[in-house]
């Protein structure tokens, strides 16, 4: 796993550093030579190259400086431009005219508001630029904590990072702003509670999802959802833990009608006390209880609907399950509803929930509003050790939060495509078959089903790439895909 550290802790890692006896001047020195050093790669050598060089007023213009003295020493012309001076706009522009890259040292990952004056014009003017930007630590203008931009913000081809990777890098729109970033050691110590989950780290937990002596029942996955039509979504739930390690998937859904239309496949179908209009009531939670223990996992919420009988049936479900659980959609909803199930859960001293709330859903859950901008690492902290559930906050870098220890881990395989209906019903059945699989409890030999959260975002932002489909993703084009991208895992298809 790679660490990522907020501004304040790389702010605590320099200053113990140089505590520890590095002075400051050095880690500077090596911070500008990487910089220069990433420049001379991405222009495939020094001769007859130009370049510009924007330095700020802090240690990432002094970093700047740094690189600019370098590229010069190794034949590169260098503009340099201060903006503790005032920028002269002419001569700017004449020098970006004739650049081959531009290297953005104007504000570090500590910068907070908007870009204004020099800086905003300098932006815009790499915006419109065909050359090459550098960016040292962060583009300027984004928030280091959070990626998010105030209006205008520098958009870097390439952005040198110091010692360890920053939120802001990883959420929207810092990580498009960033474009190709390159993690560089100085020196620095790195130790971290947040880290952003790999390949290997999924391959470790993940490589095999049946053991050779697992029977299906060793993997048993119970999926609860479905409503009046609404009955699609936990199917794909379903089938989706199928491909995830679930041996025996059995999907209870409320009444008959609704079972008879949904049988005929690889997925057992159960009958669960409905309304006749297909509404699950309270009863359904003692069907539910009653022999939960055969499975070792429980899916509960995709497509629920919201009646008051529904949500008192989840809510009993999410308190009493002796199961690994994992809820959604619906459920989530009844949660909102009566958070106190959580509670009960948790003094029942049953496994950790995973829920998995998109930012409508949070804010239902938390009971306040997100603000353009908001920290989504302290957002998925604060209400995971609130309810003592892990919580895998949705979106652009999806992020898992331990309740116990507050270490989070960030996913960066999504696509844009996910954003279509669907897809977190297809999340729901990947974490719950991982559950069932027992991905949660091989980590250390704890019960740990975090790492199951993780390891299923990790798998789905890769199968929406592996699909084949671009921007016209629908959901099950994802289940179609998992049996290619566990073999992607699995080293079986490394070219892909």
């Amino acid at each position: 796993m790679l660490p990522v550290l907020t501004p304040a802790e790389m702010g605590e890692a320099d200053r113990r550093a140089i505590a520890s006896g590095t002075p400051e001047a050095a880690l500077i020195e090596r911070a500008g030579t990487a910089v220069a050093w990433a420049v001379r790669v991405s222009l495939g050598g020094t001769y007859g190259r130009r370049a510009v060089v924007v330095c700020g007023k802090g240690n990432n213009g002094a970093d700047g400086h740094v690189a600019a003295r370098k590229l010069r020493a190794w034949g590169v012309g260098v503009d340099e431009f201060s903006l503790a001076g005032g920028i002269d706009r002419s001569q700017f522009e004449r020098s970006l005219a004739r650049a081959d890259v531009a290297v953005d040292a104007m504000f570090g990952t500590g910068f907070r508001g908007t870009l204004d004056g020099d800086p905003a014009w300098i932006a815009s003017m790499l915006a419109d630029d065909p050359c090459l930007v550098v960016a040292v630590d962060i583009p300027s203008g984004v928030d280091g904590t959070t990626g998010f931009d105030h209006g205008i913000s520098v958009d870097a081809d390439v952005t040198v990072c110091f010692a360890a990777l920053k939120p802001g890098l990883l959420f929207e729109p810092g990580r498009l702003r960033a474009g190709v970033v390159d993690v560089v050691d100085i020196g620095i110590p790195v130790t971290s509670n947040t880290h952003v989950f790999e390949r290997d780290d999924v391959f470790m937990l993940a490589g095999q999802l049946r053991p050779p002596e697992n029977h299906k029942w060793s993997s048993g996955l119970m999926v609860i959802g479905g409503s009046t039509g609404m009955i699609g979504a936990p199917m794909m739930t379903s089938h989706a833990a199928a491909r995830c390690g679930a041996g025996m998937v059995v999907c209870g859904l409320p009444g008959h009608d609704a079972a008879a239309r949904a049988s005929g496949t690889e997925v057992v179908v159960r009958a669960l006390p409905a309304t006749d209009d297909g509404v699950l009531i309270e009863a359904a939670a003692d069907a539910i209880l009653e022999g939960a223990e055969r499975f070792r996992a429980i899916a509960i919420g995709p497509g629920l609907g919201r009646d008051a009988r529904t949500q008192r049936a989840v809510q009993r479900v999410v308190a009493e399950a002796p199961n690994q659980l994992v809820v959604d959609a619906d459920g989530l909803n009844a949660l909102a509803a009566d958070p106190s199930a959580l509670e009960r859960r948790r003094a029942a001293g049953l496994p950790p929930a995973v829920l998995t709330p998109h930012e409508g859903e949070y804010e239902r859950l938390a009971g306040l509003r997100l603000e353009p901008g908001y920290d989504r690492l302290e957002a998925a902290r604060s209400l995971a050790e609130r309810t003592g559930a892990v919580v895998l906050l949705k979106g652009p870098g999806t992020v898992v939060a331990d309740p116990v220890g507050g270490e989070c881990m960030i996913n960066t395989t999504d696509i844009p495509a996910l954003a279509t209906a669907g897809t977190g019903d297809v999340l729901t059945g990947m974490i719950g078959g991982l559950l069932a699989a027992g991905v949660g409890a091989r980590a250390g030999g704890n019960v740990r089903p975090e790492w199951a959260a993780a390891a299923g975002a990790w798998l789905h932002g890769t199968a929406a790439r592996l699909a084949g489909t671009g921007d016209s993703l629908v959901a099950s084009d994802l289940i179609a895909a998992l049996p290619r991208t566990l073999s992607v895992l699995a080293g079986a298809s490394e070219e892909e």
